[in-house]
């Protein structure tokens, strides 16, 4: 269990279940576009309310997905690079965790008699 806690911390887990929900990966997906968004220009186009985008962007602020910046009374959300880049870390060291175990599975298969 120990190996499995070094592979992915609880502040990833955080983010992982923050990135769980469509609603909230679309969120991402926008944000990826590059620049900062507001609230209307998060939710133009879409059937979701603001106050629902709201409450997702707060979710995902909580995990440091993404961030804000007031820019007068208006509050522009962006990503933060830097917990995208460590979400795809921990997926990276469970790919390669996953490899090294398949790898053992494979040798003993091959070297036992048949």
């Amino acid at each position: 269990m120990s190996s499995n806690k070094a592979l992915v911390s609880e502040k990833m887990a955080t983010v992982f279940a923050a990135l769980g929900d469509p609603t909230r990966l679309k969120l991402v997906a926008v944000l990826c576009a590059g620049g900062a968004f507001s609230i209307a220009q998060l939710t133009a186009g879409t059937d979701i309310s603001r106050q629902a985008v709201t409450k997702h962007l707060q979710v995902l602020a909580d995990a440091g997905v993404v961030g804000d910046i007031k820019r007068g009374r208006e509050r522009l959300w962006q990503l933060e690079p830097d917990a995208i880049a460590e979400a795809q870390h921990a997926l990276a060291r469970i790919g390669q965790e996953w490899e090294r175990r398949l790898g053992r599975l494979k040798a003993f298969v091959e070297s036992t008699p048949g």
